[in-house]
C-alpha cells in the first residue's frame, strides 16, 4: 500500500462486466481507491462507472496502472490470458483474485448462501433479498441484475452476518475453468433446476450435470441443499446421501389464477396475492421461502413481503398493458426458459392471444447442432415468431443458418422467421392487438430495437 494512504488499492481489469463494474462501485463506497480497465464497456456499465467516477478515460489495457502500491488486482472473466496489466501484476507478485475469489475473502466470517441452477437464480436471489430487506435484516449480497429498491447489485458490509450470491455454473476466469459458485463455499446452497445450455462451455449433458453435484458435495456439515424436485435429475443428486447435510426439496407452490391474477394459497395466512406469475415463479416462490426459513425468517414474515415484490429486471417485465392487452420482455434465450415463459404467460392469460417472439442470440442458440433443442418449445404461442441476425452467426462464426434449418428445428410450419429488426418490427405493429399479448424473449436486443417504443405503438393500435 502507498506509504502515504492507509486505504486500500484495488485495480479491475476488465471493470465493465455486469458484476464486476458493480463490485468496483461497492468498494469504491467502502472508501477503497479503485481504478479498472477495459477494452469496451457497454450501457449500463459506463453510465454507472462515470456516475462514480470510476469509468477509464481510455478503453484499453495499460501495464503503467499496475503499480507496486496496488493491494490486489480482481480479474474479470473477458479478459484473456495474455492480457499485458495481468502480466505486470504477476511480475511484480501483486496478489491477482477472480470476483468469486474476491467476494470469498470478503465473507469469510459470514454464513454464506448461494443460489444456482439453469434457470431461475436470478429471480429466486431476488426474492430472498426482497423478503430480507422487506424485514429488516442485515445482510450482504451479489445478484445479477437490477432489483427494484437496490441502488447496486453487490454490497460487501463488516456487520452483516449472511450473504446471499448468486452463483453461476461457468468457468471463474481465463486462468480458472473452476465453477463461480465453487469459489464460495457456501453453507446452504439452492439449486432452481439443470437445463443444458452453453454447448460451447459444456458439449455434453453430462459435463454440465457434473457442475452441480460438485458443488451439492462441496458442502459442509451442517449445511443444507435446497432443490427443484420436479427436476429428475437434479432430484438424484439433492437425495443423494451426504452425513450431516439437510436435504430440502421444494414443488410448485400451491397457487391459483382468477382474472390474470396469481394467489398464494397458505394454511396460515390464508390466500396470498401476489405480482408475478408462472409455474417456475411459483417454484421459486418455494425454494426462496425454504431459504429464507434456514435465515429465520417466519412463514407470516415471508408471506407479508413476498406480495409486493415485482420481479428481477427483464424476468417476465411488463412493459405496457392496456384493458385488452400486455406486452411483456423476458431474458429467456435458452430452450426450457423459451418454454417456460411462453407457457406461463398463456396459462395465465388463456382467453387472450400469445405472440412470443425469441431472439436467436447465443452461440448456442445459434449453433446448428443445438438448435433441435429448441424442438416444439413454443408450442403454447398462437403466433411463434423467431428473429435472428446472420452477422451475429457470422461473428461468432458457425454455420450459417436458413429459415428450414430453425422450421424444422422448433417442429413448427408456422414459424414466422425474420432477420431484419425493422421488417420484424413492420410485422408486429400489423397484427390486431385487441384481446392478445405480446412476449419478447432474448438476452439481446432484437437488432437494437426499442422495445418500449414497440410496446407503446402496438398498445396504441
Amino acid at each position: 500500500m502507498s506509504p502515504n494512504s492507509s486505504l486500500p488499492k484495488i485495480h479491475f481489469i476488465s471493470i465493465g462486466g455486469s458484476v464486476m463494474h458493480n463490485l468496483a462501485i461497492e468498494l469504491h463506497l467502502k472508501g477503497y481507491i479503485v481504478t479498472g480497465s477495459d477494452d469496451e464497456i457497454y450501457e449500463p456499465s459506463a453510465s454507472r462507472l462515470a456516475q462514480y467516477d470510476l469509468l477509464p478515460a481510455v478503453t484499453g489495457w495499460f501495464p503503467e496502472k499496475i503499480t507496486s502500491d496496488l493491494q490486489s488486482v480482481i480479474l474479470g472473466m473477458h479478459a484473456r490470458q495474455d492480457n499485458p496489466e495481468l502480466a505486470r501484476a504477476r511480475e511484480l507478485g501483486i496478489k491477482v483474485y477472480s470476483y468469486p475469489e474476491y467476494i470469498f475473502e470478503q465473507s469469510q466470517s459470514k454464513q454464506r448462501v448461494v443460489i444456482a441452477g439453469s434457470h431461475g437464480k436470478t429471480t429466486t436471489t431476488s426474492m430472498v433479498l426482497h423478503v430480507l430487506k422487506y424485514n429488516n435484516r442485515i445482510f450482504n449480497y451479489l445478484v445479477g441484475a437490477q432489483i427494484e429498491g437496490f441502488d447496486n447489485m453487490v454490497k460487501l458490509s463488516e456487520n452483516a452476518p449472511v450473504i446471499i450470491v448468486e452463483g453461476d455454473e461457468y468457468f471463474t476466469s481465463p486462468l480458472d475453468p473452476t465453477p463461480k459458485f465453487m469459489h464460495y463455499q457456501p453453507h446452504i446452497a439452492l439449486i432452481s433446476g439443470i437445463a443444458w445450455d452453453h454447448f460451447n462451455v459444456f458439449p455434453t449433458w453430462e459435463s454440465y450435470v457434473k457442475q452441480f453435484e460438485l458443488l451439492a458435495d462441496s458442502l459442509p456439515k451442517a449445511g443444507a441443499i435446497i432443490f427443484d424436485e420436479t427436476d429428475d435429475m437434479l432430484n438424484v443428486i439433492g437425495q443423494k446421501e451426504r452425513p450431516d447435510v439437510a436435504n430440502i426439496p421444494y414443488n410448485v407452490h400451491p397457487n391459483k389464477i382468477e382474472n390474470g391474477k396469481t394467489i398464494l394459497l397458505t394454511a396460515e395466512q390464508g390466500e396470498v396475492p401476489v405480482l408475478i406469475f408462472g409455474n417456475h415463479n411459483m417454484k421459486n416462490i418455494s425454494g426462496a421461502k425454504a431459504v429464507c426459513e434456514r435465515l429465520g425468517v417466519t412463514d407470516e414474515e415471508f408471506y407479508n413481503a413476498i406480495q409486493t415484490f415485482k420481479g428481477a429486471s427483464k424476468r417476465l417485465e411488463l412493459l405496457g398493458s392496456s384493458e385488452s392487452m400486455s406486452v411483456y420482455r423476458d431474458f429467456a434465450h435458452a430452450p426450457s426458459k423459451v418454454e417456460a415463459t411462453t407457457a406461463a404467460l398463456k396459462e395465465q392469460f388463456p382467453n387472450r392471444q400469445l405472440v412470443a417472439c425469441a431472439e436467436l442470440h447465443t452461440f448456442s442458440s445459434l449453433n446448428k447442432a443445438f438448435l433441435t433443442q429448441y424442438r416444439r418449445k413454443l408450442k403454447a404461442a398462437d403466433v411463434a415468431v423467431i428473429y435472428y441476425n446472420p452477422q451475429t452467426v457470422e461473428h461468432k462464426r458457425l454455420e450459417a443458418l436458413s429459415e428450414e434449418d430453425i422450421r424444422a428445428a422448433f417442429k413448427r410450419d408456422d414459424l414466422k422467421i425474420f432477420t431484419d429488426a425493422s421488417q420484424l418490427e413492420t410485422f408486429l405493429k400489423s397484427l390486431t392487438w385487441r384481446n392478445a399479448n405480446l412476449l419478447l424473449m432474448s438476452s439481446g436486443t432484437f437488432g437494437d430495437l426499442d422495445l418500449k417504443a414497440l410496446s407503446n405503438a402496438v398498445l396504441e393500435v
